[in-house]
Parts: structure tokens; C-alpha cells; sequence
């Protein structure tokens, strides 16, 4: 049998589905009740992707940024937005930071890290 993922969105309502039966493959036994799934369940497939290259690499950006061919400011806007979405925001200044560190390693010129600080973006 072809397994697929969860869904977690009504396909009528797109509503949130919750989980009411649990099956055990080996024995048969079902288990009723109202279940959550974790948030991990819940991320988009994009998300859960990055997740699972970000945990494979033992959450060395570079390899991440090596592995899927992006520049590095890439890689922690998705490692952001990752957080976001499981609901654990960024600390404040930690964009400062950000920003500091690309323009150490080349990445952004001096005028560009100016005007993102300037501006509160990263």
C-alpha cells in the first residue's frame, strides 16, 4: 500500500483536521479519541525539507548552503522562516547580528549591510 502524508487541512473547508483514530499495522488494535498532531506534522512539505536537510547536516548551514546551492543569507532566511512556522520567533537583534556576519564573510557589501540595518531588514 502506497503510504502518503497526513493531511492536515479539510479539503472543504480548509479547515484543521485533528487525528480521531490511531492502527496498529502489527496487531490490528485502534485507538479512538481527539489527537493533536505535533507541529512538526503541521509544516508545509517546503518546511519539513529544510528541517530534515538542516537535522541530516547536524545543522551546519554552510553544508546546507553547499547542498542546495544557495548563498548563506538563503539558507538562515529559510532557517527563519522554519522557526516562524513552528511558532519560535527570532530573538531581537539577532538580525543585527545577521547582517554583521554576512558583511564579515563578503557577502553583502558595506552600503547594502548599512541600508538593511537602517532599515531593520536582513
Amino acid at each position: 500500500m502506497v503510504r502518503k502524508p497526513m493531511p492536515v487541512r479539510c479539503p472543504a473547508c480548509e479547515g484543521p483536521l485533528s487525528v480521531k483514530t490511531l492502527y496498529c499495522e502489527a496487531c490490528g488494535t485502534e485507538v479512538s479519541g481527539r489527537f493533536l498532531p505535533n507541529e512538526f506534522a503541521l509544516l508545509p512539505k517546503e518546511h519539513l525539507d529544510f528541517l530534515r536537510l538542516f537535522v541530516k547536516t547536524r545543522g551546519n548551514l554552510k553544508e546546507v548552503e553547499r547542498i542546495l546551492g544557495v548563498s548563506y543569507p538563503t539558507v538562515r532566511a529559510r532557517l527563519d522562516a522554519l522557526l516562524k512556522a513552528l511558532g519560535y520567533e527570532a530573538e531581537e537583534g539577532e538580525d543585527r547580528l545577521q547582517v554583521l556576519e554576512a558583511l564579515r564573510r563578503g557577502e553583502i557589501s558595506v552600503e547594502e549591510a548599512v541600508a538593511r540595518l537602517r532599515g531593520g531588514k536582513s
